[in-house]
């Protein structure tokens, strides 16, 4: 997410922090160290689904879906691009980062603080609007979340600026570790307790626990865990100058501006379907077909996870490596890289898929038609984030919010074509065609404003071996269990020779990373 700076012109040069690394060795080994906190917590996260899909039928877990759509959308509008400001000044200022630091700090703090008042103040009239008159609490339980998280964020990105991927990642897990023993604790434990406990002790847990509270008790471990991060990241807010400097700031949201377009134009490729879902479908089945539809793309958490992590890593890589002499050739076999990570991700899941729907509720089974579409789809969101590295690195960010303009116009207007048609079928393609389509325009645009040498012709050969392979699986799917899975794992390897054939040098990654 970081790009050039307000004073449009060429990229200044950062020195290497680690020289006589390997660039490739080092982007590795912090995808692996962030990934931790992302691929433990998600996992963890994941883990519950089997929970939440068995405890909440589909309506109450689609409440859950629906609410964490309206937290997405909301954290991109409270941190308003300036993470990625914040990466972007740090790195062309070293010797301001500190008051650059203090100045986001201040600003999000604001609008935070701003933003919790203005939720507890309307609380009733929101609730209304989306249709929970009755639980006026999840409205406050979720402003208060959205508004810490985005606070959290900050110091979070100053980490990662600082290249300190251990602190962050035991910050994050230990939130999680907290939301998880609070879930367990009151959808498990509580309500075994309440009917298989001690006398002497009901009266405590009459206390702490109402059955009547519901899909609630998600969100209160949710806020507990986000007042403990929050705790643990102090110590970095607190190294703050404390200083506000409306220069530093202005410029910074000149920059930021066009991030927060594209982040809000993002959120509507990636979630609005759920809600549009909700609204379009008729009531009686809205919010079951929402709980089933989200319980699916849960499914797809291996290749989210990955590019999340990735993400994280590479976004201070690719700003760092851009003023090196072969820093476009570079991002070019990074590319490659990454296409067959998300490819292998993709064939492990849908070649095993008869062990990975069991993470979900047989009330949920309906929906598995749509994971490989959603997997392919997030793959392609991955390669776009890959591709739109050029108008970060030249300051030409607009290109970025026009882009995620176009896509949500394509989402919307085809989930408002097919879900009438297809319901949530129509949804997974619709995701599929916008992040295709993103993909295609940025690689276009990308070739004329910042060429980088990608190997558009291999890549592409790369992704038909996988669907290949993919669609030779339905032969072999009917197989009894003792032949099905060695020979799906044939497949695997299959593609993996395919792959090798494809594009000779990966078979040299090993090589490349040490």
């Amino acid at each position: 997410m970081e790009g050039q700076s307000p004073c449009h012109g060429s990229v200044q040069p950062v020195k290497p922090k680690t020289a006589g690394v390997n660039p490739l060795k080092r982007l590795a080994g912090q995808t692996a160290i962030y990934g931790l906190s992302n691929i433990v917590g998600r996992v963890i996260n994941f883990l519950l689904v089997p929970l939440y899909t068995r405890v909440f039928y589909p309506g109450e877990y689609g409440v859950v879906t629906e609410m964490y759509v309206y937290v997405a959308f909301l954290l991109i509008v409270l941190t308003y691009g300036m993470e990625t400001a914040l990466f972007r000044f740090s790195e062309e200022q070293p010797e301001r980062k500190d008051h650059i630091f203090s100045t986001t700090l201040l600003s999000v703090l604001i609008t935070s603080s701003v933003f919790i008042f203005l939720v507890v103040v309307f609380r009733r009239p929101i609730a209304d609007i989306m249709r929970y008159p009755d639980n006026v609490e999840y409205i406050l339980l979720l402003g208060s979340i959205v508004g810490l998280d985005a606070l959290a964020a900050i110091p979070y990105a100053r980490l990662r600026a600082e290249n300190r991927p251990w602190r962050f990642a035991i910050t994050r897990l230990t939130g999680i570790a907290v939301n998880i023993v609070l879930v367990l604790f009151f959808l498990l434990l509580c309500p075994w307790l309440s009917e298989h406990g001690p006398r002497w002790l009901m009266p405590a847990i009459d206390m702490i626990y109402d059955p009547g509270i519901g899909v609630g008790y998600v969100f209160i471990a949710n806020l507990v865990a986000t007042l403990v991060t929050l705790l643990m990241l102090t110590p970095v807010m607190l190294a703050a100058t404390w200083v506000f400097d409306p220069l530093i700031w202005r410029r910074m949201l000149i920059y930021a501006l066009p991030l927060l377009v594209a982040g809000m134009a993002g959120w509507v490729n990636e979630a609005l379907d759920k809600l549009l879902l909700k609204y379009i479908l008729p009531e009686d089945i809205a919010m079951s077909q929402v709980g089933i539809y989200g319980a699916v793309y849960k499914l797809s958490i291996m290749m989210t996870i990955f590019i999340q992590a990735f993400r994280f890593a590479a976004e201070p890589f690719f700003f760092a490596q851009a003023s090196q002499e072969n820093a476009r050739v570079l991002f070019a076999r990074v590319m490659n890289y990454f296409v067959l990570a998300c490819l292998c991700i993709f064939l492990g899941i849908m070649l095993f898929m008869d062990v990975v729907k069991h993470f979900i509720g047989p009330h949920f089974h309906e929906g598995l038609a749509v994971v490989p579409i959603l997997l392919l789809a997030n793959m392609f969101l991955g390669i776009y984030w890959n591709l739109s590295i050029w108008y970060k690195l030249t300051s030409k960010t607009t290109y970025g919010a026009w882009f995620a303009v176009v896509g949500a116009a394509i989402t919307i207007i085809l989930n408002i074509w097919w879900i009438p048609r297809f319901g949530y079928h129509g949804s997974a393609w619709a995701t599929l065609v916008c992040y295709f389509s993103l993909a295609a325009l940025s690689y276009l645009f990308g070739q004329r404003h910042y060429k980088i040498p990608y190997d558009i012709g291999r890549i592409f050969l790369l992704i038909m071996a996988a669907l290949g392979v993919y669609f030779i699986s339905y032969i072999t799917a009917g197989l009894p269990a003792l032949w099905m899975y060695p020979a799906h794992l044939a497949l695997l390897l299959l593609f993996a020779l395919l792959a090798a054939r494809i594009y000779p040098s990966l078979r040299s990654i090993n090589k490349t990373l040490t």
